[in-house]
């Protein structure tokens, strides 16, 4: 049970969860910061404002809301029948939203925004290679590259997942560990090659997506998911004079005026129908154990929810 709201926040009665790997690197030592024992966990939920804090407004008790991911998760744990967070960081989502739904959006849509158009400036004329195109960030930059009419190429590791990837609007599909990445890059990008890199994974693929990028490219790094080491690839930077750019959701989380370009731009999408998280699979929170372990074999396609 969290404590109550403080000045400018507001307590949800949480109804949908959402998973991120940033859980599961908390409780292994290996994230971005440190739990203090005992320590609350999760980033993403969905539900209704049961109480608010003074100097709350346009929140009242009963609103169904979700929550933007918060830089701290230890401080700001989602994980609760009842969770507090700053007022901020509360949205009135479109009602034809559900509650999972609501639970999936934030994250992924945020990471891929911030990535493709707060940093890469993407163009209807570029081509944008995504990693990890089944993940739940993956198919949001997939989306959001459309609603931009950039060409996007998604990466995946079998073809296990092409044909789920092309229905869900890739316009090509590459199974990395069954094509030569490189070859099938500069097949379909020609001779100029990709503008933009979204890339969670790192490791060895940097040499390929790099030598298959055009002069001047960007490749936005946002996480590290490869267990090996990733190369620098010298020739490739200085000769196309690219920009490799660590990338956190950090930046637009905790920048106003950033968060709140990007909190409209996601708003018109989900009202529109042009941005539609996709659910891999639901547990309830007596299976949250299950859940996680669905999460760590790879095998979704989108969005893990865990519903309260």
């Amino acid at each position: 049970m969290s404590r109550g709201p403080g000045r400018g926040e507001v307590r949800i009665r949480v109804r949908a969860l959402g998973l991120n790997r940033a859980e599961a690197l908390l409780r292994s030592g290996r994230y971005i910061e440190s739990p203090e024992l005992p320590s609350g966990l999760g980033l993403e939920a969905a539900g209704t404002v049961e109480t608010v804090g003074e100097g709350v407004e346009g929140l009242v008790a009963g609103d169904a809301v979700s929550i933007i991911p918060p830089i701290s998760m230890v401080r700001w744990p989602a994980y609760s029948d009842l969770a507090t967070f700053p007022a901020e960081l509360v949205v009135k989502h479109p009602p034809s939203l559900s509650w999972k739904a609501a639970a999936a959006t934030w994250m992924q849509y945020l990471t891929a925004y911030g990535a493709l158009i707060d940093i890469a400036k993407l163009r209807g004329e570029d081509f944008v290679v995504i990693t990890a195109a089944s993940s739940s960030v993956g198919l949001a930059a997939i989306q959001i590259a459309n609603i931009f009419g950039a060409t996007t190429i998604a990466v995946t590791r079998t073809a296990a997942k092409k044909k789920a990837l092309l229905d869900s609007g890739a316009a090509y599909v590459i199974a990395s560990a069954e094509e030569d990445l490189l070859t099938r890059l500069k097949e379909i990008t020609g001779p100029d090659g990709a503008r933009v890199v979204l890339d969670p994974i790192g490791g060895p693929i940097f040499e390929p997506l790099t030598a298959a990028m055009s002069r001047g490219g960007i490749l936005v790094k946002y996480g590290s998911l490869s267990p090996d080491p990733t190369p620098f690839p010298l020739l490739h930077v200085l000769s196309k004079t690219l920009t490799l750019r660590g990338y956190l959701v950090h930046e637009i989380v905790g920048d106003p005026a950033r968060l709140e370009a990007a909190k409209a731009f996601i708003l018109d999408g989900l009202t529109s129908g042009s941005l539609r998280p996709v659910i891999a699979k639901t547990f309830p929170f007596d299976q949250i154990i299950e859940a996680y372990r669905f999460m760590e074999s790879n095998e979704q396609f989108g969005k893990i929810v865990v519903t309260v």
